[in-house]
């Protein structure tokens, strides 16, 4: 199989353009709130009924590892190029992320919008994430505290949806606190009429590490639970990891369902596979919600694996099919850029 062009995140976003970030940061704050004033947003969330959103959350909880490196995701320049570069992929539907990186991402929109009139954010999906507190290996870990993302900013700014987690432990209490906290998030995201990404995930505690118990079983019973939160379902999708027999996890409700892809992995092949099993599972499961998989596919340009995706959810490509998308995706080695 012929590989995709090696991606080069510091060829693809000069490095001025960093320093241009910070230079708004300290003398135009306010340019964030233009942009988002600014940016053409969606008539509806989905186009097809599908999605294919990024995952850019990991940093604010303390994960900075991928593709063997542990540091990978805390060189801002590299992760925002990867960001752009999916960003820029018309088989990519949206971001998810922090108020950081999605501040950032406006800035960057506003210097393309000066430039051509219009933005790659224009018409893409942006979800902003809520509770990051939880920090990975903290004591508190189970607390997931909501210290990103309120409703009503997120109105303001006009982001289209918020996510959140709630990891079940069930010999831990706070989980409790969690799962409560996200219940008052879904009734303020309601009300705001903004639309909520819920992650649930039973865990349990191996080796002094929480480990996510991925069984039919487990999925089915903790996404009832998630269902239930709040004081209505009616703006709610779900984003719940693959597992054998997903049909099971998608039969527990009707609410939409996004796969998440867990860490980084070397086979694409393993990973799309999955995905199209989960994709053939049920009606319900709509799309990806995926994070290291598609931003560090190895030295790949991270646009591959957004075309093989992209085929996957938007047009109902075999694995076969989606990996052949996979060796030609990102084609050329891309050019910088232009902002």
């Amino acid at each position: 199989m012929k590989m995709s062009a090696q991606f080069k995140a510091e060829e693809f976003l000069p490095g001025q353009v960093m320093d241009r970030i910070t230079e708004v940061r300290v003398n135009e704050p306010s340019r964030v709130l233009q942009e988002a004033a600014a940016r053409r947003i969606r008539p509806h969330l989905t186009n097809d009924g599908r999605l294919v959103i990024v995952a850019a959350d990991h940093p604010g909880r303390f994960v900075t590892a991928a593709a063997g490196d542990p540091l990978a995701m805390s060189v801002r320049r590299q992760y925002l190029a990867r960001i752009l570069r999916l960003l820029t992929q018309p088989n990519v539907d949206g971001i998810m992320s922090t108020p950081d990186v999605l501040d950032e991402l406006l800035i960057l929109s506003s210097f393309m919008r000066r430039r051509r009139g219009e933005s790659f954010l224009d018409g893409k999906v942006m979800v902003g994430c809520m509770n990051r507190g939880g920090l990975a290996g903290a004591s508190f870990e189970m607390n997931d505290r909501f210290g990103a993302y309120q409703a009503s900013e997120l109105k303001r700014m006009r982001i289209d949806g918020a996510k959140m987690m709630f990891r079940l432990d069930l010999d831990n209490p706070d989980s409790g606190a969690t799962i409560q906290a996200c219940a008052e998030a879904l009734r303020q995201l309601a009300e705001a009429g903004v639309t909520a990404f819920l992650e649930p995930l039973p865990v349990e505690r191996v080796e002094g590490k929480y480990k996510v118990i991925k069984t039919a079983q487990a999925m089915a019973r903790i996404i009832g639970v998630a269902t239930a939160l709040g004081n209505s379902s009616r703006l709610l999708w779900l984003k719940v990891p693959y597992v054998e027999d997903y049909a099971a996890v998608a039969r527990a409700s009707t609410c939409p369902l996004l796969m998440l892809g867990g860490g980084s992995r070397d086979d694409p092949r393993e990973v799309i596979s999955e995905f199209a099993a989960g994709m053939s599972a049920a009606g319900n499961v709509r799309g990806v919600l995926v994070g290291r998989n598609i931003l560090f596919p190895g030295d790949n340009d991270p646009a591959a694996m957004a075309s093989a995706l992209g085929g996957l959810v938007h047009d109902g490509l075999s694995v076969d099919q989606a990996m052949d998308l996979y060796a030609q995706g990102g084609g050329q080695a891309p050019e910088p850029l232009d902002l």
